[in-house]
């Protein structure tokens, strides 16, 4: 099976070209300090109700290292981890944070640089009330997003690559990326042009 480790060398970018628009999540996650490196990892997914993270606290002591912790929540008025949540994350070898919601101690995450993807920050904390299971399908950013699944996330956005198209995935990935490296500007340059030039006339378009 293919190691989701192996996807950090992929842009999202290549991704999104061939996955398309609903395996890429909204354009209000973001990496949430700067520069951020491309993180891959196997997702380990969260449902948090608005005002509570209590699954997200429990879901580090649960994630296995290298795991990137999904957190469906979509609550943009409490936080759902601080500085020592994301310190214990990082110290337990969890790749990353992408959450639908916000954090607090944004200084602290970025000194230590651990890689959270989320809406924002806000300073209140939230409750730890709900219980709900963990590693099931949640919904982060519109994105459906299954536990294994594979999250790749940069400066560009976040993928998710569903886990039983992991190894198509990936090769055709590394074969997009290998021929547009075997192509220099110049034939991109009249490609590109000969291809646009084809639309615009198929459109009725003179000049």
């Amino acid at each position: 099976m293919t190691d989701a480790t192996e996807f950090q060398d992929i842009p999202t970018t290549a991704l999104a070209d061939l996955l398309g628009r609903d395996q890429v999540m909204d354009i209000g996650i973001r990496p949430l300090w700067d520069p951020m490196p491309r993180i891959a990892g196997p997702a380990f997914t969260v449902s948090c109700p608005p005002g509570d993270n209590l699954m997200l606290h429990a879901a580090i002591h649960r994630a296995q290292p290298g795991s990137v912790i999904v957190v469906e929540s979509g609550d943009l008025d409490w936080a759902l981890a601080g500085g020592n949540v994301c310190a214990v994350a990082q110290r337990r070898g969890i790749a990353a944070f992408v959450a639908d919601g916000l954090i607090r101690d944004l200084a602290e995450v970025r000194g230590m640089r651990f890689p959270v993807f989320a809406r924002g920050v806000i300073p209140v904390p939230g409750a730890k009330k709900a219980v709900r299971p963990l590693n099931r399908p949640v919904r982060c950013a519109g994105v459906r997003v299954g536990a294994g699944d594979v999250v790749v996330a940069d400066e560009e956005g976040v993928v998710v690559v569903p886990d039983g198209r992991r190894a198509k995935v990936l090769a055709d990935a590394r074969a997009k990326l290998a021929e547009e490296a075997a192509e220099t500007l110049d034939a991109w340059e009249a490609a590109h042009r000969t291809r646009i030039d084809m639309i615009l006339a198929g459109n009725g378009f003179e000049g």
